[in-house]
């Protein structure tokens, strides 16, 4: 079971999901607009999906998603893979560790890492499985201490947090990335998108059936209200 605190929501992802980026974006631009910063808070956990589909980071379907998310949400930031193909990041690991270990510095500065973290990989193609890419992003944070920061990332901790939260994503039937959770019991998978793949992944691609990102206000006023 999650248990969202107080005016907080809790969001299980994958920091590589283009429909987690999408979720991310609308969370935050849709609070700065109905004047919700400081009163309602994201918590980000680790959603694995390279341990869950034990494969690494697929590039060929997130060169099929791209287009299709980037498409119902230009302003979060996209571009295809602008580097050679063999700066891929294959692992998120270290991304999702580095967060849960900014997580332990305040739920502020976890938010400002998951989502420049997204950013950085999305927008600006950026190797954030590289400890030096990730500490360099980090020192852009608002409320990130790079110095405890990486201390955290050499010594492994944060590790144990992502297994953790791949555990609790197992216990409350997390449907996939995004999947958020409100303070008031409730619980929604990809907030306002619905879509089915034609073919299969890696060699079809998305279609989106539903888009609706009004229900972020219905989200964020919930969240205020507990």
């Amino acid at each position: 079971m999650v248990s969202a605190g107080p005016r907080t929501i809790v969001v299980f992802s994958d920091i590589a999901c283009p429909w987690a980026h999408i979720c991310i974006h609308r969370l935050h631009t849709t609070r700065a607009r109905l004047g919700l910063a400081g009163r309602v808070s994201f918590e980000p956990h680790a959603f694995p999906l390279e341990i869950i589909n034990e494969e690494p980071t697929p590039k060929r379907t997130l060169e099929a998603e791209i287009p299709v998310a980037g498409g119902l949400e230009p302003e979060a930031g996209w571009q295809i893979w602008g580097r050679a193909t063999y700066e891929w990041p294959t692992s998120m690991l270290p991304a999702l560790e580095a967060v849960q270990a900014a997580r332990a510095q305040g739920t502020g500065a976890a938010e400002a890492l998951d989502r420049a973290l997204r950013i950085a990989f999305f927008r600006d193609s950026r190797v954030v499985a590289m400890r030096h890419e990730i500490l360099d992003i980090a020192a852009g944070c608002d409320g990130v201490d790079t110095a405890k920061l990486k201390e955290a990332l050499d010594d492994g901790r944060a590790r144990r947090a992502v297994i953790e939260d791949k555990a609790a994503s197992d216990e409350a039937a997390v449907e996939g990335s995004p999947h958020l959770f409100l303070p008031d019991g409730t619980d929604v998978h990809n907030p306002g998108i619905e879509l089915h793949w034609v073919g299969e992944h890696g060699a079809g691609f998305p279609v989106v059936d539903k888009d609706d990102p009004s229900i972020y206000e219905e989200l964020l006023e919930r969240a205020a209200s507990h």
